[in-house]
């Protein structure tokens, strides 16, 4: 089959609305990623048994269970338990709950790498946890956390066509619509890989940027 670049431009529209909706999935998932796997992270450190428990539990269930499956629980077994919510809310969570348990393990890292001495000194200068946590030991962890970062936002990219077994009308979802629609594949398959491509790449170039940065 011809590639036609008339039609391929023509549905370029109805494929930039699958790519704001996918833009806004990942944006918003990843940030509850970061913020859900930090917080992970520092609960590992706990001395409370039951909290250790709670989250090696959360790690071992988001880590050895399929997205897609849990993007299943959420849209459509939640709903009988009396939770229903919305397709983007649910894959917004979806993306973000599943991304944290890996995040936070790279957090645990990062946070080990941090030297005993700048714990120590912080205890010396009799610093408050909370002090501690975000004027010594954050800043430090970040900054080999960058790359990491950015390879698990561009892994969300990658992961947004699961969230058409939600019914999200995504890049992908709406790529299948338009070729289910006029039986050409060609045009919006290779349309969408190429917008995947114009959001990845520079994702990757900038958070190499950023990492560049905080070794000055």
């Amino acid at each position: 089959m011809n590639f036609d670049y008339a039609f391929a431009w023509s549905i370029v529209p109805d494929l930039l609305q699958g790519l704001l909706v996918t833009l806004q999935v990942v944006i918003l998932g990843f940030l509850l990623a970061v913020l859900l796997g930090l917080l992970l992270a520092i609960a590992q450190r706990s001395k409370h048994p039951l909290v250790q428990r709670l989250t090696a539990g959360y790690l071992s269930f988001f880590r050895h269970t399929p997205l897609m499956v849990q993007l299943y629980v959420l849209f459509f077994a939640l709903p009988l338990a009396g939770l229903t919510l919305p397709a983007i809310s649910t894959g917004v969570i979806g993306l973000g709950l599943y991304y944290a348990a890996y995040i936070a393990e790279a957090f645990r890292g990062a946070i080990e790498g941090v030297p005993s001495g700048q714990w120590e000194a912080a205890r010396a200068l009799d610093f408050d946890n909370a002090t501690t946590w975000r004027r010594i030991v954050l800043p430090q962890a970040l900054k080999p956390m960058l790359p990491v970062l950015g390879n698990y936002l561009i892994g969300m990219f990658k992961e947004t066509p699961l969230l058409a077994v939600i019914t999200i009308p995504e890049l992908f979802q709406a790529a299948k619509q338009i070729a289910g629609m006029t039986y050409r594949y060609n045009e919006p398959y290779t349309v969408m890989a190429l917008m995947f491509l114009a959001i990845s790449v520079p994702t990757s170039l900038l958070f190499k940027y950023f990492e560049r940065r905080s070794h000055v």
